[in-house]
């Protein structure tokens, strides 16, 4: 058995928020070394539906030391997101391993050993930048009708996958745009599910400065406002961004309340209204399953106990890319870099101020665009 590989800080999960966090410190001088479950670079986007674009602008999208390479205007799609964070990666010479999952986290004295696919490492700093998410669909859909079909949101790419009447259970922003796409490819298509609320048109003035501005200070927890809305987010899904309820009833959509039971093989909402549908769409959200952290970090309501990503009662674990982290920008594309930067600043601190011990070479980082 070879020795054990022994790293400063390592980083599970090599989308946006861990790329981020790993420019980042890289920057500080710090070793590392990030695991991506995924054999390429942005293949956690490529997966996602074909017609799917970012919800802000191209100008609001690039991660630390980058701009996005699109019109500033523009929304990008979702290859050309997954295209970004591979050439991101490759231009600062971030030290990503593709194809490597993350299996098992332990402490061991004053450092986490994380046993991987690809051999196990020992680490003073772990960030967690993946739920390694599970699709969250409700335990009465095993009772409906084996005739009708269903995916998650996370399975569907386009309306060829769908037959007949069409019902989208979820009414969030991916919910919505789905529908949409559903009700103009020709399917009578029903929208169950509470509203969430939408971003006011007016923030999307003077090119979505009002909005971004909304986005990073205002719904934030440093605000009474973002305080009271976090819980709302977490528990009920962002507020619609870019796409408006209206739109989706322009398109034909019907709307009806959230769906409670199943009787009889068939979905029936708040107030006993049945609806049939030949297809199903789950967007439900995903479910965050910590279960390979051997040791406890949710809570009760199944998201890290952290303050600002920092884990609560950890020595060295930390978080990036939860929804609502520090504020609603957290879980924007652009927003990510703001919490990355203030985890890597904790860790580096917290290394200048422990012992040195005996890590791996610091990897050498270029500002993204400076080649």
């Amino acid at each position: 058995m070879g020795e054990l590989e022994k790293l400063e800080a390592v980083i599970v999960g090599g989308g946006q928020a861990g790329l981020a966090t790993a420019y980042e410190l890289a920057r500080l001088g710090v070793g590392l070394a990030v695991f991506e479950a995924e054999e390429r670079i942005g293949d956690q986007w490529r997966h996602r539906w074909d017609s799917l674009r970012l919800f802000t602008p191209a100008r609001y999208d690039g991660l630390p030391g980058s701009q996005f390479p699109s019109d500033p205007a523009s929304f990008p799609g979702k290859d050309d997101m997954a295209d970004y964070l591979e050439t991101y990666t490759r231009d600062a010479r971030l030290p990503v391993r593709t194809g490597v999952r993350a299996l098992r986290l332990a402490r061991r004295d004053s450092s986490y050993v994380l046993e991987t696919t690809a051999g196990t490492v020992e680490a003073d700093h772990v960030v967690i930048a993946t739920g390694y998410q599970r699709p969250k669909v409700p335990a009465f859909a095993a009772d409906i009708q084996i005739a009708v079909r269903q995916l998650h949101a996370g399975q569907y790419r386009n309306p060829a996958q769908l037959a007949g009447d069409v019902l989208v259970v979820g009414a969030g922003t991916s919910g919505v745009e789905i529908a949409i796409e559903a009700a103009r490819a020709g399917h009578r298509t029903v929208l169950a599910g509470r509203g969430t609320g939408a971003v006011p048109p007016v923030f999307y003035a003077f090119n979505g400065k009002l909005f971004w501005f909304y986005a990073n200070r205002i719904a934030s927890v440093r605000t009474p406002m973002g305080r009271r809305m976090k819980p709302l987010v977490l528990n009920h899904g962002a507020p619609l961004i870019r796409v408006k309820m209206r739109d989706a009833i322009a398109a034909g959509v019907e709307r009806t309340t959230r769906v409670v039971a199943v009787e009889n093989g068939m979905p029936v909402c708040e107030g006993g209204h049945r609806v049939q549908a030949d297809t199903i769409v789950w967007c439900t959200g995903f479910a965050r399953d910590y279960s390979w952290i051997q040791f406890p970090v949710a809570g009760p309501d199944g998201f890290p106990r952290h303050s600002g990503g920092v884990a609560d009662g950890e020595r060295g674990l930390y978080f990036v890319g939860l929804p609502f982290q520090t504020r609603l920008a957290s879980g924007l594309i652009g927003g990510v870099g703001e919490d990355a930067r203030f985890i890597a600043e904790v860790i580096a601190r917290r290394l200048r101020q422990a012992p040195a011990p005996q890590h791996a070479n610091v990897p050498t980082v270029e500002l993204a665009g400076q080649h």
